[in-house]
């Protein structure tokens, strides 16, 4: 007696199916195809041989998973959500070889949402209903619209600020939620002949620099940064403008705003951040504690899990 349900109106050539998994009327479900345990694939779907589907994922009514697609753990897919395969379909034409689309462990695709081919959608990622997808989506993030952008973080508290007493903070640093973290308030003199704000280094800026990067002309749909460094420290100052930035220690993750000269967030080594919302006049200066080193980037996000996990 197998241990998974297949209801009676189900048409299941597969037998590459998990313990647990429930596979509800008029689901076509092709020879090659494989489920994972403890999945629910609601009624109306069709799944290609070429498809990889991971433990404890929902499929609602109505989704079609051709050849290609990689379903990680965890992950939630809306009703009507469509994916694609081939860039230049034609009829009676069919690539030499699928292109491979993944969904990572925990992202949610919404209702009617469209996934163009050979993309990722990141772990965690939250992709709003309806929208497009066309580019990949990184972890963590929340997309909406078409073409769809990057909108917020999942789960990334906001506001500048830990506490309402460093809120008032004038002139200083002050903690915040994510280990490694400071933000900090530099002094800012008004004059009648203009203002003016000064940081120095291995006071107010927590390590001597040694590079310096400003960033500037970015679309506001573009995002920047989405990595975490070894050993390299950074200050990061948005002196025209503004920006959002989205820090993570693996663990917590915050949001902040940097829309004024004398406000500074330093980020330690193995915080991962990420720099998006920038506004069309938005130049952010960037004082780095190391020369550039390519090894010391750490720009996968599973990776860096895993080394925050390992310390």
């Amino acid at each position: 007696m197998s241990d998974y349900f297949i209801h009676p109106l189900a048409d299941v050539s597969s037998k590459l199916i998990g313990a647990g998994s429930r596979v509800w009327q008029y689901v076509v479900l092709l020879p090659g195809a494989a489920i994972g345990k403890e999945c629910n694939i609601s009624a109306h779907c069709l799944i290609e041989g070429d498809v990889v589907i991971g433990d404890r994922v929902t499929v609602k009514s109505g989704v079609q998973l051709w050849d290609g697609l990689r379903v990680g753990n965890d992950v939630f897919i809306g009703p009507n959500a469509s994916f694609a395969n081939d860039r230049f379909p034609r009829s009676r034409r069919r690539p030499e070889k699928c292109l491979i689309t993944t969904i990572h462990d925990g992202a949610s695709i919404g209702a009617g949402a469209v996934i163009l081919p050979g993309l990722e959608i990141g772990r965690n990622a939250m992709v709003a209903a309806g929208a497009v997808i066309t580019r990949s989506v990184p972890p963590n993030a929340v997309v909406e619209g078409n073409p769809a952008k990057i909108v917020g973080y999942v789960n990334a508290t906001h506001g500048e600020y830990a506490s309402e007493e460093l809120a008032k903070t004038v002139v200083g640093s002050s903690v915040t939620h994510v280990k490694g973290v400071m933000l900090h308030h530099m002094p800012r003199v008004p004059d009648i002949r203009g203002s003016l704000t000064v940081g120095e280094f291995d006071r107010s800026i927590p390590f001597a620099a040694k590079r310096y990067f400003m960033v500037f002309d970015v679309p506001s749909a573009e995002t920047r940064g989405e990595h975490a460094h070894r050993e390299c420290h950074q200050f990061l100052i948005c002196v025209r403008g503004s920006c959002a930035v989205v820090t993570d220690d693996g663990t917590n993750h915050q949001e902040f705003q940097l829309d004024k000269p004398d406000l500074g967030l330093h980020l330690s080594p193995m915080v991962w951040g990420i720099q998006y919302k920038y506004s069309a006049d938005a130049v952010l200066l960037v004082f780095a504690s190391h020369y550039y080193d390519r090894a010391d980037y750490i720009r996968n996000y599973v990776e860096f899990l895993e080394m925050v996990k390992s310390k």
